[in-house]
């Protein structure tokens, strides 16, 4: 039996049907003709084609309920509608209802070839794309998602795991780089040896070099004794930098060599140590455009740009959002000792269609506000925190907005939240109209900017790095503002 795709031509004029055949003689596909509705349903129940040409005006019925066959049976079958050029409209309706494309007669040999190839064409991907979901896995090493997207990031996973090769680890803040490289780690011959992390940003510069090669007793102040680094206790296992792109110019140049040789030397030390060690890196920033900026060695950086990983951005995860969001409130719910068990049908139109700039690191944040601060099984929209209810109307590309007064408990969070940061407005997040003494109490943006920070670090019994964490920016971002605003006197 042929292996060929098979195309069913539905034509009752057989003049037509024999010409048909003779453009696609040549082509790698078996055609199979029908003169009536009939003949055609029978080869359809019995052997779905690939491909179906059909005819609209068919002398025992209309082909309109032969794609309305196809579709409501969801066959994998693409259907091209072949009509008359007063008939223009009907095939407009059939592509509504399911066809694929449409060609009017006459045509030639390369219009019917081109669009058979391109139906062909269409239906390997559609058939790719349910190999994949059929054998969709909705959690993988850490991560939580059955989207296309993290099926993909899945795959380069488990390829990559077991290579020696530095993997390069890019994507929007709150994504999950750190736990990418963790499940490399973890699927990889080296799982039994450490994981070690280093924040590149959270480090002050003159302390990097210590903190990944180590350092000998005395090469610095307060270096009282010998302390090997992150280069060391990762001998054997993997060694995480994040926020890469943070890295001083001139360590850069010794992790260059580091990578090169695997060899380094400790902070005040002469003698060169060798250890085993695979690189993971990890940023948010655009490091090509640092290279071109003369920010980050070029060299460097095609030394670590070797397997590239991508993590895409959780409004490009279809609905994986839900499927996170009841994993996490279970998972919340049971540290915290609530029985939350789902949400609204309003909460989950909510997530679908917010943007998350947070990713999943903000999604976390906001179940967590709601365990936290609320009682009951079923998560609500009045128990979603401020400023998120303020921004419902923002919107994930493609998804319509939502519109509509506020309920009444969010819109009393939002007043609060208004008058913490100094800003007026109305419930429904809407500027006032009426300015009158409400300009006085407006902040300038870099007093606000301030007041929160320095509320987090206080909060954060003035531990910066971990208050750089809950404000979801780098340390290094809070050092440079502290040394600006104490640089302006302000």
């Amino acid at each position: 039996m042929s292996q060929d795709p098979l195309i069913l031509l539905i034509e009752d004029t057989p003049s037509l049907a024999m010409l048909y055949r003779q453009y696609l003689a040549e082509e790698p596909v078996q055609v199979v003709s029908a003169t009536t509705g009939a003949e055609g349903l029978d080869v359809i129940r019995n052997t779905p084609p690939a491909v179906v040409l059909l005819d609209l005006e068919l002398p025992d019925m209309n082909g309109l309920e032969i794609l309305k066959y196809i579709q409501a049976n969801q066959l994998p079958s693409s259907v091209v509608v072949i009509t008359a050029h007063g008939s223009v409209n009907i095939a407009v309706e059939a592509m509504r209802t399911g066809a694929y494309d449409f060609i009017v007669k006459p045509f030639n040999a390369n219009r019917l070839r081109v669009t058979v190839n391109n139906a062909l064409e269409r239906q390997k991907l559609s058939q790719m794309v349910m190999d994949i979901q059929a054998g969709a896995r909705e959690s993988y090493a850490g991560f939580i998602g059955k989207s296309l997207a993290m099926q993909a990031i899945y795959r380069i996973i488990e390829s990559a795991a077991n290579s020696k090769a530095t993997v390069f680890i890019t994507g929007e803040s709150g994504t999950g780089k750190e736990v990418c490289a963790q499940a490399i780690h973890k699927q990889s011959e080296r799982s039994t040896a450490p994981f070690v992390a280093i924040n590149c940003g959270a480090i002050p510069r003159e302390l990097m070099e210590s903190e990944i090669f180590g350092h000998r007793k005395g090469a610095f102040t307060g270096a009282t004794s010998d302390r090997d680094g992150a280069a060391t206790a990762a001998d054997g296992g993997t060694l995480f930098l994040d926020e890469i792109g943070e890295m001083p110019m001139d360590l850069q140049t010794k992790l260059l060599r580091f990578i090169q040789t695997g060899t380094f030397q400790k902070v005040g030390a002469t003698k060169t140590e060798k250890v085993d060690v695979r690189f993971v890196c990890a940023t948010n920033r655009d490091v090509l455009r640092e290279v071109e900026r003369g920010n980050f060695r070029e060299d460097l950086y095609y030394r670590l740009h070797v397997i590239p990983i991508a993590m895409p951005p959780l409004r490009e995860r279809d609905d994986d959002v839900l499927h996170i969001a009841r994993e996490l409130l279970r998972e919340i719910s049971e540290e915290e000792g609530r029985g939350f068990q789902g949400f609204s049908a309003e909460v989950e139109q909510i997530f679908l269609n917010y943007s998350w700039p947070g990713n999943v690191r903000e999604l976390q944040n906001v179940l967590r506000n709601v365990v936290v601060l609320n009682t009951g099984t079923v998560v609500t929209a009045e128990m979603l925190p401020t400023p998120m209810p303020r921004v419902l109307h923002q919107t994930a590309p493609g998804r319509p907005a939502i519109t509509g007064e506020l309920p009444a408990a969010t819109a009393q969070a939002s007043h609060a939240y208004d008058n913490l940061t100094g800003r007026t407005g109305t419930a429904s997040g809407q500027a006032d109209p009426t300015p009158s003494s409400g300009e006085a109490t407006i902040l300038p943006l870099w007093q606000v900017e301030r007041k929160a920070i320095e509320n987090a670090i206080r909060q954060c019994d003035g531990n910066i790095p971990k208050a750089a964490k809950l404000l979801d920016v780098a340390p290094s971002t809070i050092y440079r503002k502290k040394v600006a605003w104490e640089g302006k006197g302000r």
